[in-house]
């Protein structure tokens, strides 16, 4: 038997994998953040990117799909500086996000030393991440990018595996919430198919390949329109611009929010859960239509 042939795992400067950080590694990380899930513990499920705040615009805005708390996802392609620690703190304030998570190729001791801080003298359920981004290759093989946490909240590792605990036990009690308001939605509205305890529902936009998104939070219900799983911010962005001014006009949506629109309301008083189901559907409907229509006249 022949002896095994070995070769070294190289870094990969990031441009070779994307030239632009908000065109191109935005656009990447936004349709592969299981990557970025798997690393902090946190499952994350897309709200947006280039979220406007103020003159800045956030690069990404998610969701914990375990407690439907707002994460907000600032990336470099260069070293971390002065600039993003002062636009993240800006963007905590005024997305009221709850986790933030920076990553970046390499980080300042004196900016580690600031996530460290504010993870010590914030309390839960508040929680910084430093991330370091690395993309690598063996020989010729395909590029590799790998997440590395370098900073996180004291005993973060325990936690996850505490609320991984619950969650693979008995259901948690925002999951059978969760299961019962779909459940009430798709008895109500049939057409949606199967309830789950997933914070949200999605439904198909005519002849695109664009969903319209339907779900819970803590303070109401609400829709967005996304591309579908594995496509580009970009290509949403693409197609919805020429008409985005006919689009929010005509739904009343909300464009710095991925064309959103939410209803505020109590939903774990069951006596708003029909309202809040006729309202899902009604949105949805007129998403539906709104870009129906915008098919008709291309």
């Amino acid at each position: 038997m022949p002896d095994p042939v070995f070769a070294k795992l190289a870094d990969v400067p990031l441009r070779d994998a994307w030239t632009h950080e908000a065109h191109e590694f935005t656009p990447w990380l936004a349709t592969n953040l299981d990557r970025l899930s798997e690393v902090i513990g946190i499952p994350l499920e897309l709200s947006g990117t280039e979220m406007r705040v103020g003159t800045f615009s956030a690069d990404i805005l998610a969701r914990n799909a375990a407690d439907d708390s707002v994460v907000l996802i600032e990336n470099q392609l260069a070293g971390s500086d002065h600039t993003h620690l002062g636009q993240i703190m800006t963007y905590l304030a005024g997305l009221e996000a709850q986790t933030m998570v920076w990553i970046a190729p390499s980080f300042r001791e004196e900016h580690l030393s600031a996530i460290r801080w504010l993870n010590e003298h914030t309390v839960d359920p508040f929680a910084f991440f430093a991330v370091r981004l690395r993309v690598v290759r063996i020989a010729d093989s395909p590029f590799a990018p790998l997440f590395e946490v370098v900073e996180r909240p004291n005993n973060w590792d325990r936690q996850v595996s505490e609320r991984k605990r619950v969650v693979e036990g008995d259901r948690s009690e925002l999951g059978e919430h969760r299961l019962s308001f779909w459940t009430h939605f798709c008895a109500r509205h049939p057409a949606y198919g199967k309830p789950g305890a997933a914070s949200s529902l999605w439904a198909a936009l005519p002849h695109t390949d664009m969903l319209v998104v339907l779900y819970l939070s803590r303070n109401g219900v609400g829709v967005f329109v996304r591309p579908p799983r594995g496509g580009s911010p970009d290509d949403l962005e693409l197609f919805v611009r020429p008409h985005l001014d006919q689009l929010v006009a005509e739904l009343g949506a909300a464009a710095e929010t991925s064309l959103g629109s939410k209803l505020t309301i109590d939903p774990y008083n069951q006596a708003n859960w029909d309202q809040m189901a006729d309202w899902l559907d009604d949105r949805t409907k007129a998403y539906q239509a709104a870009f129906a229509r915008i098919n008709t006249e291309l």
